[in-house]
């Protein structure tokens, strides 16, 4: 995570939480990296991506917690009753920040958001949203913005219930591997270039 507060919104560093049944939600720390890596791989899974998950847990931990932090993580915790036994991880989201030109503000852009199929249908992943609406508010920031596979059809529709609209003009372009290689040598992959 990154330096400051923010993330931190209800009940100081361990996050939020009635302490009662039910989720509680908290900013990731260094010894989360084993299950990050595992909620992000059951992600994939669910995603029919498992065969690109390169992520190792060192990579992980530097890119999260190490000098110069590329994202953020908060972890979603299901507590069944109070006082019986630990929180069990049900979720997690990864995001980190962007910023338009147009509005001439930050935003957050929301890389993963997961719930674990034994949680779903909780108000997991509505609370996750809503703790990252309220960092961006608190931030004052202007947007939270997140990309979605056009076949996951549940997930749009609840999107949609949340008052979400989708970027159907835009279209996302990546570089990755050998183009992104070639970009900075200069070269385009298939020999066309410019």
């Amino acid at each position: 995570m990154t330096g400051g507060g923010d993330a931190r919104r209800a009940e100081g560093e361990e996050g939020r939480g009635t302490g009662e049944r039910g989720v509680r939600l908290r900013p990731a720390h260094r010894g989360d990296v084993p299950l990050i890596l595992e909620l992000i791989r059951e992600l994939a899974e669910y995603e029919r991506l498992l065969h690109e998950v390169v992520a190792t847990p060192e990579e992980l931990e530097a890119h999260l917690f190490g000098d110069h932090p590329g994202a953020e993580v908060i972890l979603a915790e299901w507590q069944d009753a109070p006082g019986e036994g630990e929180p069990v991880p049900a979720g997690f989201a990864l995001f980190f920040p962007t910023f338009s030109t147009f509005l001439g503000r930050p935003g957050i852009h929301l890389e993963d958001l997961f719930v674990r199929p034994a949680f779903r249908g909780r108000g997991i992943g509505r609370a996750l949203l809503a703790h990252l609406a309220g960092i961006v508010v608190e931030r004052g920031w202007g947007r939270l913005e997140w990309n979605v596979l056009d076949w996951n059809e549940p997930a749009i529709g609840f999107y949609r219930t949340l008052g979400a609209l989708p970027m159907e003009e835009w279209t996302t372009f990546r570089l990755t591997g050998e183009a992104l290689e070639a970009l900075v040598r200069g070269s385009a992959p298939g020999g066309a270039g410019r």
